[in-house]
């Protein structure tokens, strides 16, 4: 809606209408097929000094909603997290925006002669959705989600296509959220960035206590505000879209030093990034080829140094020594988790605590 030239969405929060102010695009994400996620940054009418941020996104309808979890996240008090404010799925006309009925109009696409079949998921991927007590969305689920399965994982794979099981459904759904910042990489100094990567990791210890899993420890995931005006978190984790509560996972503590090791390699200071044909590859490997290639970074300590040497920015070659010990300890002996080490978080918060003590003294 537009009022006055300004763009604006009504929420309802404690039983009145709300205007939100929209401002300006964040991220879109273009594509035919999948989410889409479009992200602009937002405030309360009349409250310009309190940012938010409005979150649209195609999803699987099956799938939880972020909206619930982040919600029962934020009531549990869970710290650098980034903070909900409502959720919702959207409608058009007082009719829910999905893709079967309200943008194909009920048409069924799998007739058509050139249809791709997609991959049938196991019956373990297929869950009901569910909606949290506490914490339900303003608006009530449409009746066509039901019976679609769950998407794969972000990480695109390669396989013969096979028989169509069913025809998955996704529905348009939003989430308004409190804290904004910019994407970790983007820090103005290499203690900022070690500083706000050891308030992730605490924020990844909180919900995990709380009994929720993030399961998307990505570069992009981590943010940083150093904003002395913004009263977002100065760093937190954001979506929450793979999210599982009572869930647990002993190998995604790791995932913050690939993130670190991601940023040494690709980024010659926060506005400089390069592409790094090695390591792009990475993207686009499917599970089991990533983590060989992954084992091939941290088994040895010498083939470590080594590819650090080669291969990171001269802006982050100073941090070689102390990632080097971050790998030890996330990698000891080089060998895998069998079970969760709860100890962890607090070693890998130490060793980025004194890397940002050694580079003060190194840079008075």
């Amino acid at each position: 809606m537009t009022v006055n030239t300004e763009r604006f969405i009504e929420v309802e929060q404690n039983g009145s209408a709300e205007r939100i102010i929209i401002g300006t695009v964040m991220q879109r994400a273009r594509c035919i097929v999948g989410r889409a996620t479009t992200c602009w940054k937002a405030h309360r009418e009349g409250h310009p000094e309190m940012p938010l941020v409005i979150k649209d996104s195609w999803q699987y309808s099956e799938r939880d909603e972020e909206g619930d979890l982040l919600c029962e996240v934020t009531r549990k008090g869970v710290v650098t997290v980034v903070r909900y404010y409502h959720h919702e799925a959207v409608t058009v006309r007082g009719i829910y925006d999905d893709i079967r009925e309200n943008i194909r109009g009920g048409l069924n696409n799998t007739k058509a002669t050139n249809y791709w079949r997609e991959h049938p998921m196991s019956s373990s991927s297929i869950t009901t959705g569910t909606s949290r007590n506490s914490c339900h969305s303003s608006r009530k689920r449409s009746s066509s989600q039901t019976g679609a399965p769950l998407p794969p994982s972000k990480r695109s794979y390669s396989t013969s296509p096979t028989k169509v099981v069913s025809v998955p459904n996704r529905v348009h759904r939003r989430v308004v959220l409190r804290d904004y910042g910019k994407a970790i990489h983007k820090a103005s100094s290499r203690l900022a960035l070690l500083t706000a990567l050891e308030d992730c990791i605490g924020g990844h210890e909180s919900p995990h206590a709380a009994g929720f899993l993030h399961r998307d420890i990505s570069i992009n995931n981590l943010m940083i505000n150093e904003d002395d005006e913004n009263p977002s978190w100065p760093s937190f984790l954001i979506d929450l879209d793979l999210s599982r509560s009572n869930e647990q996972c002993p190998l995604e503590q790791r995932s913050f030093f690939w993130v670190l090791f991601w940023v040494c390699i690709h980024y010659n200071s926060p506005d400089e990034g390069k592409v790094v044909p090695r390591f792009d590859k990475w993207n686009f490997a499917d599970t089991e080829e990533l983590a060989l290639s992954k084992t091939g970074v941290n088994s040895n300590e010498g083939d470590f140094l080594r590819i650090a040497e080669a291969n990171f920015t001269s802006y982050y070659r100073p941090l070689i020594a102390w990632i080097n010990r971050l790998r030890r300890t996330v990698f000891p002996n080089s060998g895998r988790w069998v079970r969760e080490d709860e100890g962890l978080y607090a070693r890998m918060r130490q060793i980025l605590q004194e890397a940002g003590k050694d580079l003060n003294l190194a840079e008075a």
